[in-house]
Parts: structure tokens; C-alpha cells; sequence
């Protein structure tokens, strides 16, 4: 398997809001379809924001929007208490909707999740239009990859970054990866474990590969 793009392991099956989609609805979809985020789209089938569980427990949270403004709180919490009142997902959404494109490197698409502290990213294709939504779970995923599967994409990786690749013995065992052998430099060794540490689905890795050659230390890195 090479690099994992969005696309490789984001939610195809994509229950959506409407805009006038009413505070009913929103609850009974996120109830039955078990997501705790909903991105809401337009006619075209663009994203333009999600409901979370958020978004919708602030009417309990505030009453209805009966309890009195908190004033002196954070934005955070001065938003919430504004959508408690709400009653259509227009105005319960949060914006702007955090999207990316289906052939980004999962990695990158990672990154930009946890920088938005958002529920989910809206996956889009060329036309921005909505094919997919990818959560931390969707890509926990990757994790449950068979051990055989890895053993081979490892060794698949090995071979083709070096011709030394022979010289190691590859083992896997529940997603950990164990490397034995003796190589030339000690940097081909570190460079084994780095190519080991970025085949999907390893949750660790044990170096045990010995060398010859301390050639870390004769260059000084």
C-alpha cells in the first residue's frame, strides 16, 4: 500500500443536511445513522457548513436560549449559547466548513482536522462538490490492517529503497514490526526503521538491525 491518500479511507456514505433542514431532523439522523457530526450542503451538493452534537446539545445546555447571555464568557461558549435558540440548520452550523480535496495525503489531511478542532472534514472533488467525509476514526482504520499485509508492504518498500533489503529479516506481529539483520552503515539501519515506521497500519517498530559502520559518527550527524 503507498502513501494513503483521503480518499483511501473517508466515508463514502454520507448522510447530509439541507439548509432548512428543521433541529428534529438533525437529532433524529445523527441518532440513527450513530455520527456525531452532519455536514450540511446546498442545492449544487457543495458543503457550506456541519452540525455537531455540539451545535445541538447547546439547547439544553442554555434552555432554549432562555438562559441569560453569558456575558462574560469565551467565544466559544457566547457562540453556543447564540445556537441554542436555533431551530433550522442554517443557523445551527458552524462555518466555514473545513473541506479537503479526495488526493491529499491522508497525513496532510490529519493535520489540517486537528488544526481546525473539527468534528470531521468535508472531502470535495474538482467541482467542490461533496463525495466524502473523513473523521480520526476513518482513518483509525488503517490499524486493523493484517500483519501479512504489512509484512509485504514493508518488504516491498524495503526492496525498493535499497539493495540491501535482502539483509533483513522483516517479522510483524499485531501491527508491531521487528526488524533483524546486519547492515553496512549504521544510516541504512535508521533509514530501514524510518521506511518501517511509514507503512500504514505499524504501530511501532523494534530496530534490532546491527551494522559495520558508524558512519553517523564519522559524518557528525
Amino acid at each position: 500500500m503507498s502513501e494513503p491518500k483521503t480518499a483511501d479511507v473517508m466515508c463514502r456514505r454520507v448522510v447530509t443536511a439541507a439548509l432548512d433542514s428543521s433541529f428534529k431532523e438533525l437529532v433524529g439522523m445523527m441518532i440513527a445513522h450513530e455520527v456525531t457530526a452532519i455536514p450540511v450542503v446546498d442545492s449544487a451538493v457543495r458543503p457550506v457548513g456541519v452540525v455537531s452534537e455540539e451545535n445541538l446539545a447547546a439547547k439544553l445546555e442554555f434552555h432554549g436560549g432562555a438562559a441569560n447571555s453569558p456575558v462574560l464568557a469565551g467565544t466559544r461558549t457566547r457562540v453556543r449559547w447564540h445556537k441554542s435558540s436555533a431551530t433550522v440548520a442554517a443557523d445551527l452550523m458552524t462555518t466555514p466548513v473545513a473541506t479537503v480535496s479526495e488526493g491529499v495525503n491522508l497525513c496532510a489531511a490529519l493535520r489540517l482536522l486537528a488544526g481546525e478542532h473539527a468534528s470531521l472534514l468535508c472531502v470535495v472533488n474538482g467541482a467542490g462538490t461533496l463525495v466524502g467525509v473523513l473523521t480520526g476514526r476513518d482513518a483509525l482504520r488503517l490499524f486493523l490492517r493484517g500483519d501479512d499485509a504489512i509484512h509485504t508492504d514493508l518488504e516491498q518498500r524495503l526492496l525498493t529503497a535499497s539493495t540491501t533489503a535482502h539483509r533483513v529479516t522483516v517479522h510483524v506481529s499485531g501491527g508491531v514490526v521487528t526488524l533483524d539483520g546486519t547492515l553496512s552503515l549504521h544510516s541504512t539501519t535508521e533509514r530501514a526503521e524510518w521506511i518501517a515506521r511509514g507503512v500504514p497500519g505499524v504501530i511501532a517498530v523494534r530496530n534490532r538491525l546491527s551494522f559495520d559502520v558508524d558512519d553517523l559518527m564519522i559524518t557528525g550527524l
